[in-house]
């Protein structure tokens, strides 16, 4: 078993990965002709979004939709740079929201956090090591 890849649940799957490649540098990959899904270039794991309306014929009962959501949800896209500061910098430029100011944690980790307009909640942190 490996991860294959991640999906983020959007509101506007091009705005998403548009957000993305203004405010973290990642460039898209794949955005299907119905507008319903995209992919980041992001390696061997993809990062893809797909759109709500696509979410409900999977979930029947619904699901928290992240834009609409008062708090992030309790989840992360972790994206590791070497300078964060810049990083978080671009990233609230772009649009995105700080949740928390780039920090060094006691292990030796710069992090920050911010969340995208379209929710997504994004961990911002040097390696690890």
């Amino acid at each position: 078993m490996k991860l294959g890849y991640t999906i983020v649940y959007v509101p506007d799957v091009h705005a998403s990965l548009d957000f993305f490649t203004q405010a973290f540098g990642i460039e898209r990959r794949f955005l299907h002709e119905s507008g319903e899904y995209g992919e980041l270039e992001t390696g061997e794991t993809a990062l893809g979004f797909a759109r709500h309306d696509l979410a409900e014929t999977h979930f029947p009962g619904g699901h928290i939709e992240a834009h609409s959501s008062a708090k992030p949800l309790g989840m992360e896209i972790a994206l590791v740079t070497a300078n964060v500061p810049s990083a978080h910098k671009r990233a609230i430029a772009a649009g995105a929201f700080e949740l928390a100011a780039p920090a060094e944690k006691p292990w030796g980790q710069v992090v920050s956090y911010v969340r995208c307009p379209d929710g997504t909640l994004v961990e911002l942190c040097t390696p690890i090591g």
